[in-house]
């Protein structure tokens, strides 16, 4: 599972990870090459952390 996330929106990525997954996950920070086509999950704005499993 993953989850494109902006700073606002990373604790609810964070929430939502742990609740599906039951397990914790790795916070990455996005390249800054792949931020210009990734949008958060929840809002338009372009993402700034990956929430994965690995």
């Amino acid at each position: 599972m993953k989850i494109y996330c902006c700073e606002t929106h990373v604790n609810h990525a964070l929430d939502v990870f742990i609740a599906k997954e039951e397990t914790f996950p790795i916070l990455e920070t996005i390249k800054k090459d792949e931020k210009l086509s990734t949008k958060c999950e929840y809002c338009d704005t372009p993402a700034t952390y990956i929430v994965a499993n690995g």
